[in-house]
């Protein structure tokens, strides 16, 4: 098993859900759901990344170990850089980024990102299911990948990719694609050249921050999640969502 540290990266402010991390899901706050899943992962540490003290405070009451940031990132990996270099992790030093809105990413999922990271061949790790239903592949919420066959991302999406050019061909495209989820393994050093660098105009143009580590040729290795994770939560819907699944 590799040796690797768990960063839950945490800001206030959502535009479409205000004070998200705080938000109660079955009795706790969803940051206290996220950092258990981290804790029965096999990561060495988990640490909470924010720049605000509500989050600080909260995470501290549950026993967390908390790093207070700078408030002028615009990414969870530029908030976990700085995690980095404040900690002085070594470049070498495996690091997964799992998201403060996914209070039900399964611990065994945690530790497959990381492990994927064990041969030494990919700059990056994430992790992809198959598309689970039509709607879910014409829905531009649902990030989407394509892998070269290596197991290596070729591109992520919002759009529906691959297109299938003829409808005879539209199963094939819906067996293609893969719905990437919102986990990631680096090590430090790659963080650290990914960080500093400009956003790209496809990263700017989707929305979608791995497209950066793509221009920059970076390898982002996929691998195909043991089992599907519950949603992130986004929205006062996925909210409620959640909370029914986590109290059942």
């Amino acid at each position: 098993m590799i040796e690797f540290t768990v960063v839950i990266p945490a800001r206030y402010a959502s535009v479409r859900l205000p004070g998200k991390p705080l938000r109660d899901i079955a009795g706790k706050p969803m940051i206290e759901h996220v950092y258990l899943r981290a804790k029965e992962s096999a990561a060495r540490g988990v640490v909470i990344a924010t720049d605000d003290e509500r989050i600080a405070t909260t995470a501290a009451a549950f026993g967390a170990a908390v790093c207070m940031t700078g408030d002028q990132h615009v990414s969870g990996s530029e908030r976990i850089a700085e995690v980095c270099d404040l900690m002085a992790w070594p470049d070498d030093a495996i690091v997964v980024n799992l998201q403060g809105d996914e209070p039900a990413m399964p611990a065994k999922l945690i530790d497959q990102c990381a492990n994927l990271l064990a041969d030494n061949d990919a700059d990056i790790a994430t992790l992809a299911s198959p598309m689970a239903s039509q709607e879910d592949f014409d829905n531009p919420n649902v990030v989407k990948v394509v892998v070269d066959g290596n197991g290596d991302a070729l591109y992520f999406s919002r759009a529906s990719i691959p297109y299938a050019r003829q409808d005879l061909h539209k199963d094939r495209a819906l067996r293609t694609a893969l719905h990437h989820h919102g986990v990631y393994g680096y090590r430090c050093g790659v963080l650290r050249r990914l960080v500093i660098a400009k956003p790209s105009d496809l990263e700017i143009c989707e929305q979608l921050e791995q497209l950066r580590a793509l221009t920059l040729g970076m390898t982002i290795r996929v691998g195909i999640a043991n089992e599907r994770p519950g949603a992130g939560v986004d929205t006062e819907e996925d909210l409620a969502r959640a909370a029914a699944n986590l109290s059942a």
